[in-house]
């Protein structure tokens, strides 16, 4: 089975690749954002042509039951800044693309290997991942998007872009995203910062795990 893996930043790239040596297993960055993401996605499919992509870095989180270094997978992927209106279309809804689904559905089987995984030291949460080019760094911005959202469990910049784009060309996947900070939590982004000065390491494992029960 071929495995591609999808980070953004080289802080998540060092650390991934250090977890693999199997060929049949590919970690690449694409960048920060959307469009960096979808590209990223494009180009691993057409060279690489995985059976499934993962989607692996940090999040912002929400809700009482979520704390840093806690993982969400995905059940689930929309935007949260994509606004198509109504004046062609009432039945788009907030956050989706006219024309493609309102929300990503992660592939099944993958879904369920992720709920049955057991990493010591590391709660793993399924749950709605939503995705803008935003690095939430204030109250006020994480609270306009659970506004839309409340349901949300992470927050980040990529993950649903890739999403769509393995829709499109019908190649599973699935996301991981280790909390880094809960916005609404904190003040001036300093959770994200100091995470990664003392947990991030540990937390990638769980992607490690992940690929290990496939």
């Amino acid at each position: 089975m071929k495995i591609g893996i999808i980070v953004a930043m080289d802080k998540e790239l060092h650390q991934l690749q250090q977890l693999f040596n199997d060929g049949n297993v590919l970690v690449q960055k694409c960048g920060i954002g959307k469009v960096n993401a979808a590209l990223g996605a494009q180009r691993m499919i057409n060279e690489f042509h995985p059976d499934c992509i993962i989607s692996s870095g940090c999040a912002g989180g929400n809700g009482d039951d979520i704390n840093i270094q806690d993982v969400v997978v995905s059940s689930e992927l929309c935007y949260h800044d994509v606004y198509c209106g109504r004046a062609i279309d009432n039945t788009t809804v907030y956050g989706q693309v006219q024309g493609l689904p309102a929300r990503y559905q992660a592939d099944v089987h993958l879904l369920q290997k992720a709920k049955e995984l057991a990493v010591p030291g590391v709660s793993v949460h399924a749950g709605l991942i939503v995705t803008g080019d935003w690095f939430v760094d204030s109250k006020e911005k994480m609270r306009e998007i659970i506004g839309h959202f409340p349901e949300a469990k992470a927050v980040d910049m990529e993950s649903c872009a890739i999403a769509q784009t393995c829709y499109i060309n019908k190649v599973p996947f699935i996301s991981f995203r280790v909390i880094s900070d809960i916005p609404l939590r904190d003040t001036d982004a300093s959770q994200y910062h100091n995470f990664w000065d003392t947990v991030a390491e540990h937390s990638f494992q769980v992607t490690k795990t992940f690929v290990e029960s496939l």
